[in-house]
């Protein structure tokens, strides 16, 4: 079973989502992670760049696949975990913590109501695991 901090938000996309000051932080989750395997490159958005709530932000590739990265809150990019460029295997050893991939300024924090708690979407997870559906299958 894989490890689902209960002070985060979750997309159904396995992005997660930390909200502070105004400020969300993004990664994926630990379930993702490990459907990926060892992560190789991660590919970010730009600072200062727009992103838009279900829409694609940045790719992230492992030995097995290349997914996207959806960012699950609109806003503009404050900041990105540069420490990804030359360690990119953060994502697999602290997804929660070192493996933060980038922040967004929100423009409206209601976006996160939309976003599922840890036990919804821990649930999630758990039929993904029963139906045979991973989120190497396209999701992050």
């Amino acid at each position: 079973m894989s490890d689902t901090p209960s002070e985060l938000r979750y997309a159904p996309t396995h992005e997660w989502a930390f909200f502070q000051d105004g400020v969300v932080t993004i990664g994926i989750t630990d379930f993702a992670q490990e459907a990926l395997g060892d992560v190789v490159f991660v590919e970010l958005p730009e600072v200062d760049q727009p992103v838009q709530a279900g829409e694609e932000a940045g790719v992230v590739e492992s030995v097995k696949a290349a997914s996207d990265i959806y960012s699950p809150v609109s806003g503009i990019v404050v900041e990105v975990n540069d420490e990804l460029e030359d360690s990119p295997d953060l994502v697999n050893h602290a997804p929660y913590g070192e493996g933060w991939f980038f922040r967004v300024q929100v423009e409206n924090d209601v976006e996160l109501d939309d976003l599922l708690e840890a036990d919804a979407y821990q649930e999630r997870c758990d039929a993904e695991t029963a139906s045979g559906h991973a989120p190497e299958d396209g999701d992050a």
